[in-house]
């Protein structure tokens, strides 16, 4: 019998400790070794037990959560999820902890419907299994040189009409999960300001993406923003998946936009990479790259297939280079990929198959 998952619950909240207590103990996998109420309380705990997850509140009495995270992974990483509430405040903060090494970011569990409550231990669960899975690092503080970003509009207004773009211009569509915010801030920050135009859906709650497409919007040269439904696909941006909403890939005549719109879990995941994969099979085609980033499970594996078997070319990150190998992995097992890559080349090998 393999050895349960421990994790460590660090809130401030008697009831959120409490509920999450009971969501992840109705696990069999997965083990509740504590539940402190500040990092000074979790510290004493770990002086005895360590343990293989941390999950982690932000606003916390005596120490917040953000300091907290980044004492530990400079000293001695853990895999750590932030559990947070739904703020636009929280969410500025939390994009604090995946600088810092944070694997992922969960909403907390709130009282609901007996479907939402489900779908909440389905998810909260999952994100600790590919938390204890995750390779993490020493968190090592890096000089970012951030300039003011211009468009085009500064110099030359935007056409009126998109007529002249050509039925075989090039769209990429990109799924990531546990680990994907720092892949993709690697990968976005490789694109040049006239690279095609780029889908993307990372597993994240509701609020954090905007605050999560922000972040990247000020450290990529090309525009990164939440996607709003019937956004056009346009080059040189980046469009991310609300988190909650699923997100399509569609066409109308010789212009690509997306739809985003409500749905059940899909692969166990809302937004859904299969969802976003699937459609662009079969709007895009050919004309579509697709790239699976890091991540645990399957979600997007399937779609993959359909994305190849409909003319698309498809690239994986690899496994060294994945801080979990789970849907790359799985993608690659179906037989749906034909590029495998470092992190560092997934750009670079991107905009060479555009071209070609």
């Amino acid at each position: 019998m393999k050895d349960k998952i421990r994790i460590l619950i660090v809130d401030d909240s008697a009831l959120v400790r409490q509920t999450l207590t009971s969501i992840y103990s109705s696990d069999p996998e997965i083990e509740v070794i504590g539940a402190a109420g500040d990092p000074f309380a979790a510290a004493e705990i770990m002086r005895d037990k360590t343990p293989d997850v941390l999950s982690l509140d932000v606003e916390m009495p005596r120490m917040d959560g953000i300091t907290f995270l980044k004492k530990i992974m400079t000293q001695h990483p853990i895999p750590t999820i932030i559990c947070s509430t739904l703020t636009e405040k929280n969410a500025e903060t939390t994009m604090k902890a995946l600088e810092y090494g944070a694997v992922s970011i969960i909403q907390k569990p709130k009282v609901g419907t007996k479907q939402f409550m489900e779908e909440s231990r389905i998810m909260l669960c999952d994100e600790v299994k590919a938390a204890a899975k995750a390779k993490v690092k020493q968190y090592v503080p890096r000089t970012l040189k951030i300039s003011q970003k211009l468009t085009a509009d500064a110099v030359l207004p935007r056409a009126a009409s998109n007529a002249m773009i050509q039925t075989t211009e090039k769209v990429i569509v990109v799924g990531a999960s546990t680990g994907g915010t720092e892949a993709l801030l690697t990968l976005l920050q490789s694109m040049p300001v006239d690279c095609p135009g780029i889908v993307i859906v990372q597993h994240m709650p509701e609020k954090f993406t905007a605050a999560f497409a922000q972040r990247l919007n000020t450290l990529c040269d090309i525009v990164v923003k939440e996607a709003v439904d019937n956004d056009t696909v346009l080059r040189g941006q980046a469009l991310i998946a609300p988190g909650n909403l699923h997100m399509l890939l569609k066409r109308s005549g010789a212009r690509y936009y997306v739809q985003v719109k409500e749905g059940p879990l899909v692969s166990r995941h809302r937004p859904s990479v299969d969802v976003l994969f699937r459609s662009a099979a079969r709007y895009a085609g050919k004309n579509a790259v697709g790239v699976i980033m890091t991540g645990m499970g399957d979600d997007g594996a399937k779609a993959m297939l359909e994305m190849h078997q409909a003319g698309a070319v498809t690239v994986a990150q690899d496994e060294q280079s994945c801080v979990v190998f789970g849907m790359p992995g799985e993608a690659i097992k179906l037989g749906g990929v034909d590029k495998i890559v470092p992190l560092t080349q997934i750009a670079p090998m991107v905009l060479q198959l555009c071209r070609s």
